[in-house]
Protein backbone atom coordinates (compact mmCIF):
# COMPACT_ATOMS: atom_id res chain seq x y z
CA UNK A 1 0.00 0.00 0.00
CA UNK A 2 1.10 3.57 -1.11
CA UNK A 3 2.11 5.38 1.88
CA UNK A 4 0.40 9.19 1.79
CA UNK A 5 2.39 11.62 -0.52
CA UNK A 6 1.73 15.59 -0.64
CA UNK A 7 2.18 17.75 -3.77
CA UNK A 8 4.60 19.68 -1.89
CA UNK A 9 6.96 16.24 -1.20
CA UNK A 10 7.39 15.91 -5.19
CA UNK A 11 9.79 17.36 -7.85
CA UNK A 12 9.79 17.36 -11.64
CA UNK A 13 12.22 14.59 -12.24
CA UNK A 14 11.64 12.73 -8.43
CA UNK A 15 11.67 8.74 -9.53
CA UNK A 16 8.99 6.33 -8.62
CA UNK A 17 9.97 3.25 -6.70
CA UNK A 18 11.60 1.00 -9.10
CA UNK A 19 9.43 -2.01 -8.80
CA UNK A 20 11.30 -5.54 -9.99
CA UNK A 21 8.82 -8.55 -11.49
CA UNK A 22 9.81 -12.41 -10.58
CA UNK A 23 10.30 -13.86 -14.47
CA UNK A 24 7.17 -14.34 -16.14
CA UNK A 25 6.11 -17.83 -15.60
CA UNK A 26 3.29 -20.11 -17.27
CA UNK A 27 1.32 -20.87 -14.35
CA UNK A 28 0.80 -16.57 -14.09
CA UNK A 29 -0.09 -16.74 -17.78
CA UNK A 30 -2.55 -19.33 -17.39
CA UNK A 31 -3.71 -17.85 -14.03
CA UNK A 32 -4.44 -14.58 -16.20
CA UNK A 33 -5.66 -16.17 -18.99
CA UNK A 34 -8.25 -17.60 -16.46
CA UNK A 35 -8.75 -14.21 -14.87
CA UNK A 36 -9.14 -12.13 -17.93
CA UNK A 37 -11.18 -14.62 -20.15
CA UNK A 38 -8.03 -14.06 -22.50
CA UNK A 39 -7.50 -17.46 -23.60
CA UNK A 40 -5.61 -16.92 -27.04
CA UNK A 41 -2.87 -19.83 -26.90
CA UNK A 42 -0.24 -17.32 -28.31
CA UNK A 43 -0.23 -16.45 -24.27
CA UNK A 44 -0.15 -20.40 -22.78
CA UNK A 45 1.09 -22.83 -25.58
CA UNK A 46 4.40 -22.38 -27.21
CA UNK A 47 3.60 -24.68 -30.19
CA UNK A 48 1.02 -22.24 -30.76
CA UNK A 49 3.12 -19.38 -30.74
CA UNK A 50 5.93 -21.07 -32.79
CA UNK A 51 3.20 -21.84 -35.29
CA UNK A 52 2.59 -18.90 -35.63
CA UNK A 53 6.21 -17.92 -36.47
CA UNK A 54 6.61 -15.24 -33.07
CA UNK A 55 7.30 -17.33 -30.12
CA UNK A 56 4.90 -17.61 -27.27
CA UNK A 57 4.03 -13.78 -25.86
CA UNK A 58 2.77 -12.59 -22.35
CA UNK A 59 -0.59 -10.90 -21.86
CA UNK A 60 -0.07 -7.52 -22.51
CA UNK A 61 -2.26 -6.47 -20.09
CA UNK A 62 -0.73 -8.33 -17.14
CA UNK A 63 2.31 -5.98 -18.31
CA UNK A 64 -0.05 -3.41 -17.93
CA UNK A 65 -0.82 -4.46 -14.56
CA UNK A 66 2.73 -4.54 -13.84
CA UNK A 67 2.89 -1.09 -14.44
CA UNK A 68 -0.02 0.11 -12.90
CA UNK A 69 0.90 -1.70 -9.68
CA UNK A 70 4.57 0.49 -9.61
CA UNK A 71 2.28 3.43 -10.08
CA UNK A 72 -0.32 2.71 -7.22
CA UNK A 73 2.81 1.16 -4.93
CA UNK A 74 3.61 5.26 -5.00
CA UNK A 75 0.56 6.77 -5.43
CA UNK A 76 -2.50 5.88 -3.86
CA UNK A 77 -4.40 5.11 -6.52
CA UNK A 78 -7.77 7.29 -4.85
CA UNK A 79 -4.74 9.96 -6.33
CA UNK A 80 -4.64 8.77 -9.52
CA UNK A 81 -6.58 10.37 -12.56
CA UNK A 82 -4.94 9.97 -15.68
CA UNK A 83 -2.96 6.19 -16.32
CA UNK A 84 -1.90 5.12 -20.62
CA UNK A 85 0.32 2.78 -21.87
CA UNK A 86 1.58 2.36 -25.27
CA UNK A 87 2.67 -1.35 -25.99
CA UNK A 88 6.43 -0.77 -27.39
CA UNK A 89 7.30 -4.69 -27.77
CA UNK A 90 6.94 -8.50 -26.42
CA UNK A 91 7.04 -10.02 -23.53
CA UNK A 92 8.19 -13.83 -23.28
CA UNK A 93 7.94 -16.64 -20.68
CA UNK A 94 10.95 -15.55 -18.12
CA UNK A 95 11.50 -12.41 -18.69
CA UNK A 96 12.19 -10.08 -15.87
CA UNK A 97 10.10 -7.08 -15.83
CA UNK A 98 11.42 -3.96 -14.45
CA UNK A 99 9.14 -0.84 -14.47
CA UNK A 100 10.25 2.77 -13.72
CA UNK A 101 9.18 6.21 -14.13
CA UNK A 102 9.95 9.73 -13.19
CA UNK A 103 7.90 12.75 -12.51
CA UNK A 104 7.62 15.03 -15.38
CA UNK A 105 4.95 18.14 -14.52
CA UNK A 106 3.82 19.50 -11.56
CA UNK A 107 1.38 22.16 -11.46
CA UNK A 108 -2.03 23.78 -9.72
CA UNK A 109 -4.79 23.46 -12.24
CA UNK A 110 -8.59 24.62 -11.14
CA UNK A 111 -7.44 24.22 -7.37
CA UNK A 112 -5.73 20.64 -7.79
CA UNK A 113 -2.12 20.31 -6.96
CA UNK A 114 -1.43 17.76 -10.31
CA UNK A 115 1.93 15.57 -10.96
CA UNK A 116 2.62 14.26 -14.19
CA UNK A 117 4.90 11.10 -15.25
CA UNK A 118 6.06 9.25 -17.65
CA UNK A 119 6.57 5.06 -17.42
CA UNK A 120 8.76 2.78 -18.37
CA UNK A 121 8.68 -1.06 -18.32
CA UNK A 122 11.82 -3.03 -19.81
CA UNK A 123 13.47 -6.64 -20.08
CA UNK A 124 16.15 -8.01 -18.88
CA UNK A 125 17.48 -7.17 -22.28
CA UNK A 126 16.93 -3.41 -21.15
CA UNK A 127 14.10 -3.44 -24.43
CA UNK A 128 11.15 -1.44 -23.22
CA UNK A 129 7.90 -3.45 -23.83
CA UNK A 130 5.75 -0.64 -22.42
CA UNK A 131 5.69 3.16 -22.41
CA UNK A 132 3.08 4.98 -20.20
CA UNK A 133 2.42 8.28 -18.83
CA UNK A 134 0.23 8.87 -15.16
CA UNK A 135 -1.61 11.88 -14.12
CA UNK A 136 -2.39 12.13 -10.17
CA UNK A 137 -4.45 15.06 -7.98
CA UNK A 138 -2.43 14.78 -4.95
CA UNK A 139 -3.72 16.68 -1.54
CA UNK A 140 -1.77 19.54 -0.04
CA UNK A 141 0.26 19.38 3.05
CA UNK A 142 -1.54 22.99 4.20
Amino acid sequence: MAAELFFQDINVGDEIPMLVKKPVNKVQLVRYAGASGDFNPLHTDPEAGKAAGIGQIAHGMLIMGFVAEAVTNWVPKIYLRKFTVRFAGMTRPDDVITVTGRVTEKKQDSGSDIVKGELLAKNQKDETVIAGFFEAALPDKK
